[in-house]
Protein backbone atom coordinates (compact mmCIF):
# COMPACT_ATOMS: atom_id res chain seq x y z
CA UNK A 1 0.00 0.00 0.00
CA UNK A 2 1.60 3.19 -1.03
CA UNK A 3 2.32 5.78 1.59
CA UNK A 4 0.29 9.06 1.46
CA UNK A 5 2.65 12.47 1.48
CA UNK A 6 2.11 14.75 3.82
CA UNK A 7 0.84 17.82 2.53
CA UNK A 8 1.38 20.03 6.19
CA UNK A 9 4.80 21.31 7.76
CA UNK A 10 5.00 22.98 11.35
CA UNK A 11 1.50 23.84 13.04
CA UNK A 12 1.45 26.03 15.77
CA UNK A 13 -1.74 25.22 18.29
CA UNK A 14 -2.68 27.55 21.21
CA UNK A 15 -3.95 24.75 23.86
CA UNK A 16 -6.37 25.70 26.20
CA UNK A 17 -5.73 25.51 30.32
CA UNK A 18 -7.29 25.98 33.65
CA UNK A 19 -6.34 29.15 34.98
CA UNK A 20 -3.75 28.82 37.16
CA UNK A 21 -3.30 29.32 40.78
CA UNK A 22 -0.30 29.19 43.25
CA UNK A 23 0.67 25.66 43.91
CA UNK A 24 -0.78 24.27 41.54
CA UNK A 25 0.76 21.23 39.64
CA UNK A 26 1.94 22.51 36.61
CA UNK A 27 3.09 19.58 35.18
CA UNK A 28 0.22 17.68 35.56
CA UNK A 29 -2.16 20.13 34.64
CA UNK A 30 -0.25 20.68 30.94
CA UNK A 31 0.71 17.86 30.54
CA UNK A 32 -3.10 16.77 30.74
CA UNK A 33 -3.92 19.85 28.86
CA UNK A 34 -2.03 19.08 25.63
CA UNK A 35 -3.40 14.86 26.02
CA UNK A 36 -7.53 16.13 26.33
CA UNK A 37 -6.73 18.39 23.35
CA UNK A 38 -5.11 15.75 21.13
CA UNK A 39 -7.85 13.99 21.88
CA UNK A 40 -10.20 16.04 21.48
CA UNK A 41 -8.98 17.82 18.14
CA UNK A 42 -8.03 14.13 16.65
CA UNK A 43 -4.18 14.77 16.09
CA UNK A 44 -1.50 12.74 17.63
CA UNK A 45 1.76 13.48 19.19
CA UNK A 46 4.86 12.78 17.84
CA UNK A 47 8.34 12.80 18.99
CA UNK A 48 10.21 16.40 18.59
CA UNK A 49 6.75 17.96 19.00
CA UNK A 50 7.97 21.36 21.21
CA UNK A 51 5.60 21.72 24.21
CA UNK A 52 5.75 25.55 25.17
CA UNK A 53 4.41 27.03 28.44
CA UNK A 54 4.62 31.04 28.92
CA UNK A 55 6.43 32.32 32.20
CA UNK A 56 3.74 34.50 33.39
CA UNK A 57 1.78 30.74 34.46
CA UNK A 58 5.27 29.26 35.95
CA UNK A 59 5.74 31.90 38.19
CA UNK A 60 2.05 32.41 38.84
CA UNK A 61 2.51 28.74 39.81
CA UNK A 62 5.52 29.55 41.62
CA UNK A 63 3.94 32.56 43.65
CA UNK A 64 6.58 34.10 42.50
CA UNK A 65 5.47 37.60 43.91
CA UNK A 66 7.04 40.46 45.62
CA UNK A 67 5.40 44.02 46.67
CA UNK A 68 6.86 47.04 45.52
CA UNK A 69 7.59 47.91 49.39
CA UNK A 70 10.36 45.00 49.59
CA UNK A 71 11.39 46.40 46.31
CA UNK A 72 11.73 49.85 48.48
CA UNK A 73 13.49 47.83 51.14
CA UNK A 74 15.97 46.14 48.72
CA UNK A 75 16.94 49.87 46.79
CA UNK A 76 17.08 51.57 50.08
CA UNK A 77 19.53 49.24 51.38
CA UNK A 78 22.27 48.46 48.97
CA UNK A 79 21.55 52.12 47.40
CA UNK A 80 21.75 53.94 50.65
CA UNK A 81 18.06 55.74 50.43
CA UNK A 82 19.24 59.18 49.50
CA UNK A 83 19.63 60.71 46.07
CA UNK A 84 20.28 57.52 43.76
CA UNK A 85 20.24 57.73 39.45
CA UNK A 86 17.78 55.83 38.03
CA UNK A 87 19.09 55.37 34.49
CA UNK A 88 17.68 53.87 31.34
CA UNK A 89 14.45 52.69 32.35
CA UNK A 90 12.37 50.84 29.24
CA UNK A 91 8.85 53.27 29.30
CA UNK A 92 6.22 50.90 29.96
CA UNK A 93 3.37 51.00 32.04
CA UNK A 94 3.25 46.83 32.72
CA UNK A 95 6.91 46.45 32.98
CA UNK A 96 8.39 49.48 35.24
CA UNK A 97 6.25 51.60 36.15
CA UNK A 98 5.36 49.42 39.09
CA UNK A 99 9.16 48.61 39.74
CA UNK A 100 9.71 52.22 39.58
CA UNK A 101 7.47 52.98 42.40
CA UNK A 102 9.49 50.70 44.43
CA UNK A 103 12.53 52.25 43.62
CA UNK A 104 10.94 55.59 44.43
CA UNK A 105 9.83 54.47 47.64
CA UNK A 106 13.43 53.76 48.86
CA UNK A 107 14.76 56.95 48.03
CA UNK A 108 14.83 60.65 48.86
CA UNK A 109 15.83 61.56 45.59
CA UNK A 110 15.99 60.40 42.11
CA UNK A 111 17.71 61.44 39.29
CA UNK A 112 16.14 59.84 36.24
CA UNK A 113 18.25 59.36 32.78
CA UNK A 114 16.11 58.47 30.06
CA UNK A 115 18.03 57.68 26.96
CA UNK A 116 16.61 59.33 24.10
CA UNK A 117 15.16 59.65 21.06
CA UNK A 118 14.06 55.75 22.44
CA UNK A 119 14.10 53.28 25.05
CA UNK A 120 16.14 50.29 24.82
CA UNK A 121 13.38 48.30 23.25
CA UNK A 122 12.23 51.07 20.85
CA UNK A 123 9.46 52.62 22.79
CA UNK A 124 10.07 56.42 21.54
CA UNK A 125 9.93 59.95 23.08
CA UNK A 126 10.57 61.57 20.08
CA UNK A 127 11.60 60.63 16.40
CA UNK A 128 14.77 61.02 14.49
CA UNK A 129 13.16 63.64 12.47
CA UNK A 130 12.84 65.51 15.33
CA UNK A 131 16.26 65.50 16.97
CA UNK A 132 17.76 66.52 13.41
CA UNK A 133 15.28 69.28 13.14
CA UNK A 134 16.31 70.42 16.42
CA UNK A 135 19.69 69.88 15.95
CA UNK A 136 19.97 67.81 18.49
CA UNK A 137 23.14 65.32 18.55
CA UNK A 138 21.51 61.71 20.74
CA UNK A 139 25.47 60.80 20.98
CA UNK A 140 26.46 63.70 23.18
CA UNK A 141 24.00 66.01 23.95
CA UNK A 142 22.51 66.03 27.66
CA UNK A 143 19.44 67.70 27.57
CA UNK A 144 17.94 68.59 31.41
CA UNK A 145 13.85 68.45 31.31
CA UNK A 146 13.25 71.90 30.34
CA UNK A 147 15.35 72.12 27.29
CA UNK A 148 13.23 68.39 26.29
CA UNK A 149 10.44 70.57 26.66
CA UNK A 150 11.13 73.61 25.34
CA UNK A 151 12.36 71.79 21.78
CA UNK A 152 10.03 68.76 21.92
CA UNK A 153 6.98 69.74 24.17
CA UNK A 154 4.74 67.08 25.11
CA UNK A 155 4.78 64.08 23.18
CA UNK A 156 2.57 61.12 23.47
CA UNK A 157 3.58 57.37 22.67
CA UNK A 158 2.18 56.27 19.70
CA UNK A 159 0.26 53.38 21.04
CA UNK A 160 -0.33 53.86 24.60
CA UNK A 161 -0.75 57.39 24.03
CA UNK A 162 0.89 57.99 27.50
CA UNK A 163 3.63 60.80 27.77
CA UNK A 164 6.11 58.41 30.06
CA UNK A 165 8.24 61.76 30.73
CA UNK A 166 5.52 63.58 32.70
CA UNK A 167 3.84 59.47 34.03
CA UNK A 168 7.66 58.59 35.16
CA UNK A 169 8.12 62.07 36.95
CA UNK A 170 4.57 61.72 38.85
CA UNK A 171 5.13 58.50 39.61
CA UNK A 172 8.06 59.41 41.87
CA UNK A 173 7.10 62.47 43.21
CA UNK A 174 3.48 60.44 44.77
CA UNK A 175 6.01 58.08 46.03
CA UNK A 176 7.25 61.13 48.46
CA UNK A 177 10.89 61.61 46.48
CA UNK A 178 12.02 64.57 44.94
CA UNK A 179 12.89 63.89 40.87
CA UNK A 180 15.28 65.60 38.42
CA UNK A 181 14.49 64.31 34.82
CA UNK A 182 17.65 64.03 32.11
CA UNK A 183 18.05 62.89 28.76
CA UNK A 184 21.16 61.17 27.75
CA UNK A 185 22.76 58.25 25.97
CA UNK A 186 26.10 57.66 27.78
CA UNK A 187 25.96 56.47 31.35
CA UNK A 188 28.63 58.40 32.79
CA UNK A 189 26.42 61.40 32.12
CA UNK A 190 24.50 60.51 35.46
CA UNK A 191 27.70 60.84 37.66
CA UNK A 192 27.80 64.54 37.68
CA UNK A 193 24.06 63.85 39.87
CA UNK A 194 25.36 61.01 41.74
CA UNK A 195 27.75 58.30 42.82
CA UNK A 196 25.27 55.64 43.27
CA UNK A 197 23.00 54.23 40.08
CA UNK A 198 20.50 51.66 39.81
CA UNK A 199 20.75 51.45 35.83
CA UNK A 200 17.77 49.45 34.26
CA UNK A 201 18.46 48.50 30.33
CA UNK A 202 18.46 44.69 30.33
CA UNK A 203 20.55 43.38 27.36
CA UNK A 204 23.14 45.93 27.43
CA UNK A 205 23.43 46.04 31.42
CA UNK A 206 26.86 44.28 31.90
CA UNK A 207 28.35 47.18 29.80
CA UNK A 208 26.49 50.07 31.33
CA UNK A 209 27.79 48.94 34.65
CA UNK A 210 31.17 48.67 33.73
CA UNK A 211 31.77 51.77 32.27
CA UNK A 212 30.24 53.34 35.05
CA UNK A 213 32.24 51.48 38.10
CA UNK A 214 35.42 52.26 35.40
CA UNK A 215 34.70 56.15 35.77
CA UNK A 216 34.48 55.80 39.79
CA UNK A 217 30.66 55.06 40.67
CA UNK A 218 30.52 54.26 44.80
CA UNK A 219 27.31 51.81 44.26
CA UNK A 220 25.77 50.79 40.79
CA UNK A 221 23.51 47.76 40.77
CA UNK A 222 21.01 46.44 37.89
CA UNK A 223 17.54 45.73 38.13
CA UNK A 224 19.25 42.39 38.48
CA UNK A 225 20.46 42.49 41.80
CA UNK A 226 17.19 43.98 43.30
CA UNK A 227 15.54 41.08 44.83
CA UNK A 228 17.99 38.74 43.69
CA UNK A 229 16.85 37.19 47.01
CA UNK A 230 13.79 37.45 49.37
CA UNK A 231 13.13 40.38 51.48
CA UNK A 232 10.52 39.66 54.53
CA UNK A 233 9.68 36.39 52.54
CA UNK A 234 9.61 37.74 49.17
CA UNK A 235 9.46 36.37 45.97
CA UNK A 236 12.58 36.87 44.08
CA UNK A 237 14.96 35.61 41.08
CA UNK A 238 18.26 34.65 42.03
CA UNK A 239 19.27 35.55 38.38
CA UNK A 240 17.28 38.06 36.91
CA UNK A 241 16.36 39.74 39.50
CA UNK A 242 13.55 42.09 38.84
CA UNK A 243 14.17 41.99 35.16
CA UNK A 244 11.32 39.76 33.57
CA UNK A 245 9.07 41.62 35.93
CA UNK A 246 5.52 42.15 35.41
CA UNK A 247 2.68 44.34 37.34
CA UNK A 248 0.25 42.15 38.96
CA UNK A 249 -1.66 44.62 41.20
CA UNK A 250 -1.26 48.01 41.89
CA UNK A 251 1.52 47.45 44.49
CA UNK A 252 2.74 43.82 43.42
CA UNK A 253 4.66 42.92 40.60
CA UNK A 254 4.86 39.10 39.52
CA UNK A 255 8.38 38.27 38.62
CA UNK A 256 10.68 35.89 36.21
CA UNK A 257 10.19 32.10 37.12
CA UNK A 258 12.87 30.77 39.05
CA UNK A 259 14.29 27.17 38.87
CA UNK A 260 12.42 26.19 35.40
CA UNK A 261 14.59 22.99 34.32
CA UNK A 262 13.10 20.24 36.87
CA UNK A 263 9.41 21.77 35.36
CA UNK A 264 10.23 21.22 31.71
CA UNK A 265 11.95 17.83 32.34
CA UNK A 266 9.03 16.84 34.20
CA UNK A 267 6.43 17.56 31.18
CA UNK A 268 8.55 15.79 29.02
CA UNK A 269 8.61 12.37 31.43
CA UNK A 270 5.12 12.57 31.83
CA UNK A 271 4.26 12.99 28.07
CA UNK A 272 6.33 9.80 27.18
CA UNK A 273 5.08 7.84 30.34
CA UNK A 274 1.32 8.47 28.77
CA UNK A 275 2.20 8.92 24.72
CA UNK A 276 5.36 7.30 24.60
CA UNK A 277 6.21 10.31 22.59
CA UNK A 278 10.04 12.39 23.60
CA UNK A 279 8.89 15.61 23.06
CA UNK A 280 10.55 18.83 24.10
CA UNK A 281 9.45 21.65 26.25
CA UNK A 282 10.72 25.08 27.40
CA UNK A 283 9.24 27.94 29.18
CA UNK A 284 9.33 31.40 27.47
CA UNK A 285 8.61 34.88 27.73
CA UNK A 286 8.55 37.60 25.16
CA UNK A 287 9.47 36.52 21.60
CA UNK A 288 12.32 38.38 19.87
CA UNK A 289 10.87 40.43 17.03
CA UNK A 290 10.15 44.04 15.74
CA UNK A 291 7.21 45.49 14.88
CA UNK A 292 8.17 47.66 11.83
CA UNK A 293 5.23 50.34 13.04
CA UNK A 294 6.31 51.23 16.20
CA UNK A 295 9.77 50.50 15.72
CA UNK A 296 9.60 48.34 19.10
CA UNK A 297 11.61 45.58 19.89
CA UNK A 298 9.29 42.63 21.77
CA UNK A 299 12.53 41.17 23.62
CA UNK A 300 11.59 42.88 26.91
CA UNK A 301 12.60 39.99 29.52
CA UNK A 302 16.07 39.24 29.70
CA UNK A 303 15.79 35.82 28.02
CA UNK A 304 13.11 34.08 25.65
CA UNK A 305 13.54 31.04 27.16
CA UNK A 306 14.56 30.70 31.10
CA UNK A 307 14.65 26.65 30.67
CA UNK A 308 14.34 24.04 28.15
CA UNK A 309 15.02 20.20 27.26
CA UNK A 310 17.90 19.30 25.83
CA UNK A 311 17.15 18.98 22.06
CA UNK A 312 16.47 22.67 21.74
CA UNK A 313 19.82 23.62 22.37
CA UNK A 314 21.69 25.17 19.40
CA UNK A 315 20.46 26.77 15.87
CA UNK A 316 18.80 24.90 12.63
CA UNK A 317 20.92 23.51 10.27
CA UNK A 318 18.96 23.97 7.29
CA UNK A 319 19.78 24.40 3.32
CA UNK A 320 17.94 27.24 1.43
CA UNK A 321 15.59 25.52 -1.14
CA UNK A 322 15.30 28.09 -3.09
CA UNK A 323 19.26 28.58 -3.85
CA UNK A 324 19.06 25.16 -4.22
CA UNK A 325 16.22 25.10 -6.86
CA UNK A 326 18.11 28.71 -8.92
CA UNK A 327 21.84 27.15 -8.82
CA UNK A 328 22.82 23.36 -8.15
CA UNK A 329 19.30 22.55 -9.57
CA UNK A 330 18.03 25.34 -12.25
CA UNK A 331 18.13 22.41 -15.28
CA UNK A 332 15.76 20.89 -13.30
CA UNK A 333 11.76 20.58 -12.72
CA UNK A 334 9.51 18.50 -11.72
CA UNK A 335 9.99 15.31 -10.22
CA UNK A 336 13.57 15.53 -10.84
CA UNK A 337 13.57 18.62 -9.61
CA UNK A 338 12.05 16.96 -6.30
CA UNK A 339 14.37 14.22 -6.00
CA UNK A 340 17.74 16.22 -6.06
CA UNK A 341 16.60 18.59 -4.32
CA UNK A 342 15.79 15.60 -1.20
CA UNK A 343 18.98 14.22 -1.63
CA UNK A 344 20.81 17.01 -0.85
CA UNK A 345 18.74 17.26 2.12
CA UNK A 346 19.18 14.16 2.97
CA UNK A 347 23.03 14.14 2.58
CA UNK A 348 23.68 17.75 4.37
CA UNK A 349 26.31 18.03 6.54
CA UNK A 350 26.09 18.38 10.57
CA UNK A 351 27.04 22.14 10.46
CA UNK A 352 26.33 24.31 7.37
CA UNK A 353 28.21 27.13 8.64
CA UNK A 354 29.14 28.89 5.55
CA UNK A 355 28.03 26.64 3.02
CA UNK A 356 26.48 28.98 0.64
CA UNK A 357 23.11 26.97 -0.03
CA UNK A 358 22.50 28.01 3.69
CA UNK A 359 22.48 31.28 3.28
CA UNK A 360 19.55 33.33 3.94
CA UNK A 361 18.40 30.22 6.84
CA UNK A 362 17.93 32.38 10.54
CA UNK A 363 20.82 31.48 12.46
CA UNK A 364 19.19 32.32 15.68
CA UNK A 365 18.72 30.10 18.81
CA UNK A 366 16.10 27.23 18.36
CA UNK A 367 14.35 28.74 21.75
CA UNK A 368 14.10 32.33 20.21
CA UNK A 369 12.61 30.94 16.96
CA UNK A 370 10.43 28.75 18.93
CA UNK A 371 9.78 31.49 21.32
CA UNK A 372 8.88 34.10 19.00
CA UNK A 373 6.22 31.55 17.75
CA UNK A 374 4.58 30.84 20.75
CA UNK A 375 4.32 34.52 21.55
CA UNK A 376 2.53 35.05 18.46
CA UNK A 377 0.61 32.05 19.31
CA UNK A 378 -0.63 32.73 22.81
CA UNK A 379 -1.18 36.44 22.21
CA UNK A 380 -0.76 38.61 25.80
CA UNK A 381 -4.56 39.16 26.25
CA UNK A 382 -7.97 37.02 26.89
CA UNK A 383 -6.94 34.02 24.20
CA UNK A 384 -6.64 31.87 27.33
CA UNK A 385 -3.92 29.35 26.03
CA UNK A 386 -1.08 29.80 27.96
CA UNK A 387 0.53 26.44 26.42
CA UNK A 388 1.62 26.31 23.02
CA UNK A 389 1.92 22.83 21.06
CA UNK A 390 3.97 23.12 17.91
CA UNK A 391 4.31 19.75 16.08
CA UNK A 392 6.65 19.05 12.85
CA UNK A 393 9.60 21.91 13.22
CA UNK A 394 12.31 19.67 12.95
CA UNK A 395 10.77 18.10 9.94
CA UNK A 396 12.03 19.22 6.15
CA UNK A 397 11.22 18.64 2.59
CA UNK A 398 11.96 14.90 3.14
CA UNK A 399 9.85 13.87 6.05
Amino acid sequence: METKERRVGTVSRGIRCPIIREGDNLAEIVATSVIEAAECEGFELRDRDVISVTESIVARAQGNYASVDAIAQDVREKLGGETIGVIFPILSRNRFAICLRGIAKGAKKIVLMLSYPSDEVGNALVTLDMLDEAGVNPYSDVLTLERYRELFGYVKHEFTGMDYVQYYGDIIRECGADVEIIFANNPRAILKYTDKVLTCDIHTRARTKRILLAEGAKVVCGLDDILNAPVNGSGCNEKYGLLGSNKSTEDTIKLFPRDCKDLVLDIQERILKATGKHVEVMVYGDGAFKDPQGKIWELADPVVSPAFTDGLVGTPNELKLKYLADNDFKDLSGEALKEAISASIRAKQGNLVGNMASQGTTPRQLTDLIGSLCDLTSGSGDKGTPVVLVSGYFDNYTN
